[in-house]
């Protein structure tokens, strides 16, 4: 789980603590570092009052951003896609089509809403249930952190 001491995190981690702190105040539950589908692993993945999945993907560097060969592989899952980074980020490096949002460690502000593209149901249902999977196991890995040698592997995706 993620440490929030400021001097422990890093960038990438920072931004992620705004775009959660943002996704609360708009009534989103999230969790971070999320594995949609094999090989892929989402910085947040928020999901709204209405069952809306949002990915956004944390950026803390140009180097960062141009290394980030998977992204369009997160678009089949989720609603809206959001690239997070900071004021001093170089935004027009960003691909149309997606949105935006300028965050730091303490929040963060949607400049550009990502288009929708809705999911199937059966995705949706299945990307629900791996997110309330995540989150309790998180949430018991706090409460008993033994426990982790315990645990079995997430369900095989699709």
């Amino acid at each position: 789980m993620a440490d929030y001491t400021l001097n422990t995190t890093k960038p990438g981690q920072m931004l992620a603590r705004g775009v959660c702190r943002l996704l609360r105040g708009h009534g989103y539950v999230s969790v971070e570092e999320f594995v949609p589908t094999r090989g892929l692993r989402v910085d947040v993945l928020g999901l709204g009052p209405k069952s809306e999945l949002w990915v956004i993907e944390c950026k803390s560097s140009r180097a960062d951003f141009q290394t980030d060969r998977k992204w369009q592989g997160y678009l089949a899952w989720c609603d809206r896609y959001f690239w997070a980074v900071d004021q001093d980020f170089p935004a027009d490096l960003l691909p149309e089509g997606t949105g935006l949002m300028i965050a730091d460690a303490y929040d963060a502000e949607i400049i550009r809403m990502a288009p929708e593209h809705k999911l199937a149901a059966a995705r949706r249902k299945m990307m629900i249930h791996k997110f309330a999977t995540h989150a309790a196991r998180r949430l018991h890995s706090l409460r008993d952190p033994g426990v982790s040698a315990f645990c079995l592997p997430d369900a095989p995706a699709d």
